[in-house]
C-alpha cells in the first residue's frame, strides 16, 4: 500500500473514533472482515459495526481515543492507541495496538491486543495490582 494511501486510511479511522460515526466505521471496512479483540465476546464482522459503535456508545460515552502511532508494511497496518474513560468517580486509561489487513483499502480483518486489566479490575470493583512484586 502507498504510502498516502495509508496516511488517509489512518486519518479515517482516526476520524470514526473522534466522532464515534457509525457510518464512518462501517465504510473502514469489508462487510465480511472480521475484528478480534479480547473485550468483546465473539468475533464480530464488518457489517456489524455500525451495531458495535451503539453499544459502545451506550457503555462507555465519555469514551476518549487518541492515536499515540502508527506503522505500515504492505496491506498490515498496525495503529498503537490510548483509550480513558470516566466511570463515576474514578478515571480509567489503557493502551492498546489494532493490527489491521486491508484489502482494496478496507479492513479485512483486525486483531486488537490491549491489556484489560485496568477495565477488569474495575469491573470487580478492585485496585489494579502487580502480578509480581520486586523487591528493592
Amino acid at each position: 500500500m502507498p504510502q498516502d494511501e495509508a496516511e488517509d486510511f489512518v486519518a479515517r479511522f482516526a476520524h470514526a473514533w473522534a466522532t464515534k460515526d457509525g457510518a464512518a466505521f462501517l465504510a473502514l471496512w469489508h462487510p465480511d472482515g472480521e475484528l478480534r479483540s479480547p473485550i468483546y465476546d465473539r468475533v464480530i464482522h464488518g457489517r456489524e459495526l455500525g451495531l458495535l459503535n451503539e453499544l459502545q456508545l451506550k457503555a462507555t460515552p465519555a469514551l476518549v481515543w487518541e492515536l499515540l502511532s502508527w506503522t505500515c508494511r504492505g496491506d498490515i497496518i498496525h495503529i498503537e492507541w490510548k483509550s480513558s474513560n470516566r466511570y463515576g468517580e474514578r478515571f480509567v486509561s489503557w493502551c492498546g495496538v489494532d493490527k489491521m489487513t486491508l484489502e482494496n483499502g478496507r479492513i479485512r480483518e483486525e486483531i486488537v491486543y490491549v491489556d484489560t486489566a485496568p477495565l477488569q479490575a474495575l469491573r470487580m470493583g478492585v485496585a489494579l495490582q502487580p502480578l509480581i512484586h520486586v523487591p528493592r
